[in-house]
């Protein structure tokens, strides 16, 4: 599923039309117009960058100020930025809050259940794959049911699991009815509020936002697509050449690219190297067909991430053909792309003949995933 994702001020903006509370803020495209933001909201505030990325925080994206020229100044500096290989064109100039507590509420689809499921966390503040993987027991998770939708008192249940008490309770829980209502009117793929914000005073506020929107119902929704008018700012330099070469293209956390032919091989791909330890940083989908010079192509976009520590080639030959692929391997090694181990496993359509020019250029292959897996893996933990 692809989504248009929108800008914390974006999806903001549409959460106060959901009558969800967010802190006092404005839009900032130069550091003037921070300085105004700040004057207006009268108060220390908060600068940060305006990313279609996670982790801004880590990269220096979020910074506080106690004053209007010192937004000015932070707001400066912000905008110089790039983060994650996107530049930063706005700011988002927020009240700074105090804080009693940072919360995670979030509502996404499960693919492998065919439902949505709320998602609630009384650690908020970092990321919910991490918290997943550091404490999993402080996640609370709820499965709505598609045709009954998300009630009121299931709401108010995944509050009571988050050790809420008393009012708290009815006042977390209205935001996990409200985002369902966006969901189900926007047609959402994914939305949370990391952090939701518990201040001293017992408020609730939306500190954060994310919205995604399924691409395939965006026609529905021709009203925001239009309102938005999105630049393409959101993509980086490879997931724009990618989109050129019709090629489906995500970077992810970890270290390993795995470029296959077919979603579903891709996906099969990554699970296999989790299964053996590793972490893939790349699905790079080829698509049916891919000739030599397509797949040269995606080595080239695979190695431009500077996370990749290896290369997994994992190719099903049907309407692609083995040895295209492997005249498309050896080009790119003798162009110079590959400059991290590179690791290869082919079966199909001209099978033999393509393990016939890889071995002839002394590059070395296995014949099934699983043993791909496991290789690569290996190499990248012989190398750290």
């Amino acid at each position: 599923m692809r989504n248009m994702k929108l800008f914390e001020h974006e999806a903001k903006e549409i959460f106060r039309k959901f009558a969800i509370p967010t802190p006092p803020s404005g839009v900032a495209r130069t550091p003037d117009e921070a300085r105004e933001r700040a004057a207006e909201i009268g108060r220390p505030v908060v600068v940060k960058a305006q990313v279609l990325t996670g982790k801004r925080g880590k990269a220096g994206g979020v910074r506080f100020a106690d004053t209007p020229e010192r937004a000015a100044s932070v707001a400066e500096q912000i905008l110089a930025m790039r983060i994650n290989d996107l530049p930063v064109e706005t700011v988002l100039v927020e009240e700074k809050l105090n804080i009693r507590q940072e919360i995670y509420v979030g509502i996404t689809v499960d693919r492998n259940e065919r439902k949505y499921v709320v998602i609630g966390s009384a650690a908020g503040g970092m990321s919910i794959e991490e918290l997943a993987e550091e404490s999993p027991e402080k996640i609370i998770k709820r499965y709505v049911d598609p045709d009954l939708g998300l009630q009121p008192f299931e709401a108010r249940e995944i509050a009571i699991a988050m050790g809420f008490r008393g009012k708290q309770i009815h006042g977390l829980a209205s935001f996990f009815v409200k985002l369902w209502r966006i969901v189900t009117q926007y047609d959402v793929e994914l939305t949370e509020i990391n952090p939701l914000i518990l201040t001293e005073d017992g408020r609730f506020l939306a500190a954060d936002a994310r919205l995604n929107i399924d691409d395939n119902a965006l026609y529905r929704h021709k009203d925001l697509v239009e309102a938005l008018r999105r630049a393409p700012v959101e993509q980086n330099e490879r997931e724009r050449l990618a989109a050129e070469h019709d090629m489906a293209y995500v970077e992810l956390d970890g270290d390993i690219a795995c470029i296959c032919n077919g979603a579903g091989l891709t996906m099969a791909t990554l699970d296999a190297v989790a299964l053996h330890g590793g972490r893939a940083s790349t699905f790079l989908d080829l698509g049916g067909g891919a000739d030599a010079k397509r797949v040269e192509k995606g080595i080239e976009i695979a190695m431009m991430y500077p996370k990749v520590k290896a290369i997994l080639v994992n190719i099903m030959g049907g309407i692609t053909r083995c040895d295209e692929v492997a005249k498309g391997i050896v080009s790119a090694r003798e162009d110079g792309d590959v400059k991290v181990p590179l690791v290869i496993r082919m079966v199909g359509t001209n099978e033999e003949e393509g393990q016939r020019i890889l071995q002839e250029a002394g590059i070395p292959f296995l014949k099934t995933m699983e043993e791909a897996a496991a290789k690569v893996v290996e190499l990248v933990k012989e190398a750290a």
